[in-house]
């Protein structure tokens, strides 16, 4: 489950540039296409925020779809799933966007 090392990695980052802060709001950008579930990251930044300067934070997470670039027929196409193949059928894509996984901003008081 690589939601819960995430989830610590945020919770190190904010931790270490807030200071004796306490944190109110944690807000993310993290593409559709970034492999990242958000239920168990939500889950999991419970988990590791318990007892902290940023027990009971609001995450706010910002969920960009993704875009792909199809090598065959040159188009650009959106997609939110796993699968990336271009509609034409072709598996020779780049993404573009969609696999962010991005601090935003944190608030704090």
């Amino acid at each position: 489950m690589h939601e819960l090392a995430v989830a610590e990695s945020v919770l190190d980052n904010v931790a270490a540039r807030t200071g004796d802060c306490r944190v109110t709001s944690v807000r993310l950008r993290i593409g559709r296409l970034s492999g990242v579930e958000l239920e168990s990251l939500r889950f999991c930044f419970g988990l590791v925020t318990d007892g902290t300067r940023l027990d009971g934070a609001e995450l706010v997470i910002e969920e960009p779809g993704g875009r792909l670039h199809c090598h065959s027929c040159g188009r650009d196409v959106a997609r939110d799933d796993p699968i990336l193949l271009c509609p034409c059928g072709s598996a020779d894509v780049s993404v573009v966007s969609g696999r962010e996984l991005q601090l935003i901003s944190v608030e704090v008081v």
